[in-house]
């Protein structure tokens, strides 16, 4: 209670602070990308619709927090797994990820008009994986670690810091930002093990969003 009570104060300062302030709730789209260091593993696109909640407290120039739920993850493809006789080519991997995404912009608005804005923001957020998800395409429980070890739980990372930079317009109480998010860390780092070599593999993460806000107030 005590740590909702400072919340609301906060945001009541920063509104007189910043003058306008709005709120309301947002749907997105994204296409998210996790790639491996290797050349080795190929990947996927992975698409999906979220939804989320947004603040914006100022006027010409403003800060927008937001929190939003997302999935994101890929589809990893293995080179030729050959474990002594037994080919698990093609073997895949779907991983998807339930983040809760945090992104603070600053943002400022290069067109003012009467009903239309045109802005342009940059910030920081932070994904928090709160559910993590791989499909094999093989059932690979069995088989000892020291033939083949594939992406598991425990190489993802509960939380990632990225980047990100964007446009957005404005007209009348709706908003409609596009961003691109890229990660400041590795998603994924491990120890894989296929055709009688350990590679130590990291990953890099990028996502195109785009959000369509509407400003309740």
């Amino acid at each position: 209670m005590k740590r909702l009570t400072v919340l609301v104060l906060a945001l009541a300062f920063s509104s007189t602070m910043f003058g306008q302030f709005h709120f309301g709730p947002q749907i997105c789209y994204s296409a998210s990308n996790i790639s491996m260091n290797t050349d080795d593993i190929k990947n996927n696109l992975k698409s999906s619709f979220t939804f989320g909640v947004f603040v914006r407290m100022g006027d010409k120039v403003y800060l927008q927090p937001e929190v939003n739920w997302m999935t994101k993850g890929s589809v990893f493809k293995y080179p030729e797994v050959n474990l002594g006789g037994v080919n698990l080519s093609p073997f895949e991997q779907n991983v998807k990820l339930n983040t809760i995404n945090i992104p603070l912009s600053l943002g400022w608005k290069i067109i003012d008009l009467k009903l239309v804005n045109i802005r342009v923001f940059g910030g920081i957020n932070t994904d928090i994986v709160v559910n993590k998800e791989i499909n094999n395409s093989e059932d690979v429980s069995g088989v000892d670690e020291d033939l083949f070890r594939p992406i598991q739980d425990s190489d993802i990372k509960d939380m990632v810091w990225n980047y990100h930079v964007g446009v957005g317009v404005d007209v009348l109480m709706f908003a409609l930002d596009v961003k691109y998010v890229g990660a400041f860390g590795e998603p994924i780092v491990g120890d894989l093990t296929y055709n009688d070599e350990s590679h130590t593999v990291g990953s890099k993460s990028s996502m195109f969003l785009v959000t369509l806000g509407w400003k309740i107030f």
